[in-house]
């Protein structure tokens, strides 16, 4: 299996000290960052898509195994809720983000917690996506949590993407794609935890399997992520 392991974006001051070098500049902190982890979740996306220029430039920082995460935007999830009249925009954003070649990972389609199951909307959704995008679903009210969605993504290898809070933490692995995505959004992960998360996935046997620790001030983050990375080479 092959493991990416990153953080919830990576443009933080207040990682200065604690990760980053206390004199990097921002222009720098992605080619730091992709010296230490494999992936990233990408934000801003969510709230503009940028142009092909700010795609080749990330691009040009990372090495060749790095994958970008891209969230998709809002005005699919948030505002159309998956409607089908944005497919232009869906084709326009997978167009302009193909500038990542390879390096574009997945798109993740998080959904807002008061978007209710609607089966047939997220099937005439899907019918709109395009074959060459890998995609992961969140789903964060739980009417959605039901095998009639479950087999739906199961049609286009589309992952469940699951969210482990300390809230509501993940009870069960759900699969629906050879492949899995995972945010481990806690305040805290123990060594216990880490190993114990570390095992779980491993016994499922995915092709590939994206993590996501959450971006916390003091730069949580990236030392869980670092510590799951050493359970993975150990």
């Amino acid at each position: 299996m092959k493991l990416y392991v990153g953080t919830s974006g990576y443009s933080y001051n207040e990682w200065k000290g604690n990760f980053y070098p206390e004199d990097i500049k921002s222009k720098d902190m992605l080619k730091y960052y992709a010296k230490h982890f494999s992936t990233v979740e990408i934000n801003n996306t969510f709230y503009r898509i940028p142009r092909k220029e700010v795609f080749e430039n990330w691009k040009g920082q990372v090495p060749s195994k790095f994958r970008f995460i891209l969230k998709a935007p809002q005005l699919i999830t948030h505002i159309k809720r998956l409607k089908i009249d944005t497919k232009d925009t869906v084709e326009y954003f997978t167009k302009v983000s193909s500038e990542l070649g390879d390096k574009r990972g997945v798109v993740l389609f998080q959904l807002p917690p008061s978007f209710k199951f609607n089966l047939e909307r997220l099937k005439d959704f899907i019918d709109i996506v395009p074959t060459d995008l890998k995609c992961a679903f969140e789903f964060r009210h739980p009417d959605w949590f039901n095998n009639e969605a479950y087999d739906l993504l199961k049609k286009r290898n589309f992952a469940l993407c699951l969210s482990d809070t300390d809230e509501e933490p993940v009870q069960e692995l759900i699969n629906t794609a050879d492949w899995s995505y995972l945010r481990l959004r806690r305040i805290n992960y123990t060594k216990k935890n880490l190993t114990d998360w570390h095992k779980k996935i491993a016994d499922h046997k995915w092709k590939e399997a994206y993590i996501f620790f959450k971006h916390e001030d003091e730069g949580k983050g990236p030392e869980f992520a670092k510590k799951f990375i050493e359970l993975k080479n150990n």
